[in-house]
Formats: C-alpha cells, sequence, structure tokens
C-alpha cells in the first residue's frame, strides 16, 4: 500500500475534492453544518476512484451521437474499488460526500484542460457562485447527464450509515437546490430540467436491501456498497452486487464497496473482490499483518492481544481520522475482547479473523497474508 499518497497521474480527485468541500456538510457532531473536508486516506481513495487514463478518448457533448457516444466508465483506470477500514474511521460520510458527486457533481471526465479553462457551478446547476480553476493539463469534469444511483446494505440500520449523512448534508448546505430529500429516494435536478421532467423522479438516489431490491436490475451508473464483507450467498447479498455490477456496466457506470474487515472463512463479496487481483480494481486496505512495523523481533505480527501492541496497532489503522479517539476506541476493543475476540479484531484492529465455530485452524488466515 502507498503510506504517502502521493498522487502523481491525472485524476478528477482535485477538482471533486474542492466541490465536495463546497457544498457538502459536517453531518454531524460539534462541527455540523461547516464545509466537509475529505481525510488524506480518503482523498487518496477519491484520487483513485476518479482516476483518468492517460489515453482516456473524450467526446465534446455536442458530438456525442448514437454512433459516437460519450465516454462514461472507460475513461477511468478503476472500473470498481474497495475500502477496507475499522469503524468509526469515516466510512459513511465519506461515501455520503461521494454520492453527492456522482449525483451533481463533476464526475465525467469532460477533457483535458487548458490555460484559462474554468469549472463554474453556474453552468452545471449550482446557484453558489462556485468556481474552480483548472491547471493546464489536468482533466475537466462536468455533470452526468441522467444519474441513477444505489446505495446498497444487507439491511436498512446499516443503509443508514451512508444514507443519513447523506441527507444532513444535503439538507444543511448548497446541495438543497440540486438534490431532493422524499420519501425512501433522493431526487437529482438535472441543470434547466422543467418540473415535467423532474417530477417523472428520472435521475434519483435509491436504496437497495436484502429486504428491498424492487429496482434491483435497474441500469445503473453507481452503487455504493456498504459492509460488503456481509455480502454472502446465504443472504442473497452477492447476488445483489454481481447485478448491480452488470447493470453499471451497461451504463457506463462502476460499482463501489465499503467493508470493516471480513470474516475470511464466509467468503464474502468484498473477500472476493480483494482477492480477484484484476488491475483494474483498486483496493485500499490497511492491513496491520502486511506492515513491518507492526511486527515482534521474531517475525510474527503483533498481537491483539496484548494492550501495548494492540495500541499501535489501532494508531496505524485509524491514521488519518483525527475524529477517532483512540481512547474510547481501546476502551471498545477491550471489552469486545473478553467476549469475542476475533470481531474486535476486524472491527478495530483491521484483521482477516475467523470468526468463532471455524474450522481453519487459528492463524492460518493471517499467515497466510502476512507472508509468514
Amino acid at each position: 500500500m502507498d503510506t504517502d499518497f502521493r498522487v502523481d497521474f491525472p485524476t478528477l480527485g482535485d477538482l471533486i475534492d474542492a466541490w465536495i468541500t463546497r457544498h457538502c456538510r459536517q453531518p454531524d457532531g460539534p462541527l455540523r453544518g461547516k464545509p466537509f473536508h475529505l481525510s488524506d486516506w480518503q482523498f487518496w481513495v477519491a484520487a483513485n476512484r476518479w482516476r483518468i487514463r492517460d489515453n482516456a478518448r473524450f467526446v465534446p457533448a455536442d458530438e456525442v451521437t448514437v454512433d459516437n457516444p460519450m465516454v462514461l466508465n472507460q475513461a477511468f483506470v478503476y472500473r470498481q474499488t474497495l475500502t477496507a477500514a475499522p469503524q468509526k474511521t469515516g466510512k459513511g460520510p465519506c461515501t455520503a460526500s461521494f454520492v453527492a458527486a456522482e449525483a451533481c457533481g463533476p464526475v465525467v471526465f469532460d477533457g483535458w484542460a487548458k490555460a484559462g479553462d474554468v469549472y463554474r457551478c453556474s453552468e452545471n446547476g449550482c446557484s453558489c457562485g462556485w468556481s474552480y480553476r483548472y491547471n493546464p493539463g489536468e482533466p475537466k469534469g462536468r455533470r452526468h447527464p441522467s444519474p441513477l444511483i444505489q446505495m446498497t446494505a444487507n439491511s436498512e440500520d446499516q443503509v443508514e450509515n451512508m444514507y443519513r449523512p447523506l441527507k444532513a448534508m444535503i439538507l444543511l448546505g448548497p446541495l438543497k437546490g440540486m438534490l431532493k430529500v422524499r420519501e425512501g429516494f433522493i431526487r437529482i435536478i438535472q441543470p434547466g430540467a422543467d418540473e415535467t421532467v423532474a417530477d417523472l423522479d428520472l435521475d434519483r438516489i435509491d436504496i437497495v436491501t436484502s429486504s428491498a431490491r424492487s429496482r434491483l436490475g435497474n441500469p445503473i451508473t453507481d452503487a455504493e456498497q456498504d459492509e460488503a464483507g456481509l455480502y454472502t450467498k446465504t443472504n442473497g447479498m452477492i447476488n445483489v452486487a454481481d447485478t448491480q455490477r452488470r447493470g453499471a456496466a451497461g451504463m457506463g457506470g462502476r460499482t463501489h464497496a465499503w467493508t470493516n474487515a471480513w470474516d475470511p472463512t464466509e467468503n464474502s463479496y468484498a473477500q472476493r473482490v480483494y482477492e480477484s487481483g484484476s488491475g483494474d480494481i483498486f483496493v485500499f486496505y490497511r492491513n496491520p499483518d502486511l506492515d513491518t512495523g507492526l511486527r515482534s523481533k521474531d517475525g510474527t505480527p503483533f498481537s491483539f492481544q496484548r494492550k501495548s501492541e494492540r495500541r499501535k496497532i489501532l494508531q496505524w489503522v485509524y491514521s488519518g481520522s483525527p475524529w477517532v479517539d483512540l481512547e474510547s476506541i481501546e476502551a471498545e476493543a477491550s471489552e469486545m475482547m473478553k467476549t469475542d475476540p476475533a470481531q474486535a479484531e476486524r472491527f478495530f484492529g483491521n484483521r482477516l479473523v475467523q470468526g468463532a465455530g471455524a474450522w481453519l485452524a487459528d492463524g492460518l488466515w493471517q499467515g497466510a497474508y502476512a507472508g509468514a
């Protein structure tokens, strides 16, 4: 894993990061209503999520035809992303800000900037007055012409982890002029759209869960798959994720999975994505068993059972999430270690540890991933 987060490649990440800060608001806590800022690891995910191919083809909007379609997902290096991080690192609000960008931000490749080129909100359906001056040669962005987004989780409670902060971000700032929170979905208002078109709800953000799949199978532009480490064949969520991936491919869209560390005996969707090894899948996962600084003198990974070593693991996996109180996390981890140590390591230590009752020998998966 790159630890210096060096962005030396073309990406819409800088533009979208600035757009998020301008348009998204802190959803809760003492900074509620203040501009939402991506932390270093969140920006790293954004930079790679919207990384542009060096040879990306560009079709100007006025030249788009059936035979000469707009370039959508093929402008990007990665068709999928997977972010695995411990609890309370900010995955939910980060996902919410990315969804807001996918809905009404500059997420479509719009060619390469020349000197003097500027992105203006006034030209993209937003009245906030913000603008962004491109550097020459930087990739430009524009709004998606027909976004259809699905926010996905195994249950209603889980999907609220990202849907609730999204609603707050909309209602607390300028997004409420472009996104309308309705009962069970969010309407996306396109620039210049009249009420007749808007009332059709063609462009929207929907919720998909294991018990609410009515829109599954629709062609979509983006799917955010929360807690993908809990998607299994048994609960039917692997089929949901696979269906979304196919639906996105048909619309030039992409899918993005978010999760805590998973139980490696369950063969979850997150595990399948992680182990696929595909070059067009971006993975952000701070696996403490792969960091040489988190090993004992004999080369074995630090033990989560030992408080001093557990603290070093927590400091490493929560780096870049300054809102996290490590004393509070340590207290929760220590308490959970008494009843479910495997879950404590997954939730807080970001480790791939099998659950109770699994048949694999302890340490087998950890050793495989650590190269032991």
